[in-house]
């Protein structure tokens, strides 16, 4: 990919990574803390303690099940926000695996999978869209998947994910059309990070060619270099790690 997201962002820029204690997160904390165009950076996780920590680096704590907690988590951060990614998902639990089948549909499954895939993300657009940047390009994104696509689903099953993930992909829909009208520079999209060797990923990867694979930092270098290509006319669309457009 000949795009290189560190000559795109702005000077001085302001992140926010939600989910900065996981696989994509804390590689995407470690490469942009790295740059010499990043003043700081807000790392938020669910849990206390960061894998990475840096003197940019301002650690900020939430919860997904209380919107009180995600108030004043955005509450905490003062600055206008460049950059912003969600990168929290998922998939499987000790308890909960992907469904294969319509009977193993189960209430307490699909209440974690909305929580997190959906309306954890949305309640966080609820409260940081107005801290976005007006003075210049900002961006917006949260991990999606290519499971999401309604066109492109030919298999079934895991229906509380691939569910959660359209409706992510509809919030960010609407979220670049209400942003626009007051927020004229910034982008917002869905980001499909391809098959990552992480704990989400890693029960599935049987299948996955070793060149379909990648560490974290390879997926968040593809994520940053897609999300800094991409223009106004782009917002409120789901993209995939090498840049290809994912339809609804």
């Amino acid at each position: 990919m000949e795009h290189n997201w560190r000559e795109i962002l702005n000077p001085d820029s302001i992140v926010l990574i939600v989910g900065a204690s996981g696989g994509i997160g804390t590689s995407l904390l470690e490469l942009l803390d790295s740059h010499e165009r990043v003043r700081a950076i807000y790392a938020a996780s669910r849990s206390a303690d960061l894998k990475y920590q840096s003197k940019k680096v301002i650690p900020l704590q939430f919860d997904y099940a209380s919107e009180d907690s995600l108030q004043d988590m955005a509450n905490r951060i003062t600055d206008k926000l460049d950059l912003v990614l969600i990168a929290t998902g998922h998939l499987h639990c000790d308890q909960f695996g992907p469904e294969r089948r319509v009977e193993e549909l189960k209430l307490e499954a699909m209440q974690k999978s909305y929580l997190v895939n959906v309306i954890g993300p949305s309640l966080i657009g609820k409260y940081i869209l107005p801290k976005l940047n007006r003075d210049r390009t900002s961006w917006f994104a949260a991990l999606s998947a290519r499971v999401g696509s309604i066109s492109d689903n030919r298999l079934g099953g895991w229906y509380s994910y691939r569910s959660a993930k359209s409706a992510l992909n509809m919030i960010l829909k609407g979220f670049s059309i209400e942003t626009a009208r007051k927020n004229k520079k910034a982008i917002i999209a869905g980001l499909h990070p391809g098959t990552v060797d992480t704990e989400l990923s890693r029960p599935f990867q049987g299948n996955v060619a070793s060149n379909k694979l990648f560490e974290p930092t390879q997926s968040a270098t593809y994520l940053l270099n897609v999300l800094t290509s991409l223009d106004v006319t782009d917002s409120g669309k789901v993209f995939a790690w090498d840049g290809e457009e994912i339809h609804p």
